[in-house]
């Protein structure tokens, strides 16, 4: 029974090609209206409740 062969670094990197995938405009666009619209609820409705309940708590 043979060994097997390893390739060094440089012979098995040359088939390797390794390529990113940009993000659609559209989809940045959804985080930033989500980013958004969560800071907003945030400030609207979550740290004014908060403030009351931790002021006076039942």
């Amino acid at each position: 029974m043979s060994e097997a062969e390893f390739p060094t670094p440089t012979e098995e990197g040359r088939f390797h090609t390794y390529v990113g995938s940009e993000i659609p405009w559209y989809v940045r666009v959804a985080w930033i209206i989500f980013w958004v619209a969560s800071a907003a609820y945030v400030l609207r409705y979550l740290l004014p409740a908060l403030q009351r309940e931790i002021g006076a708590p039942s």
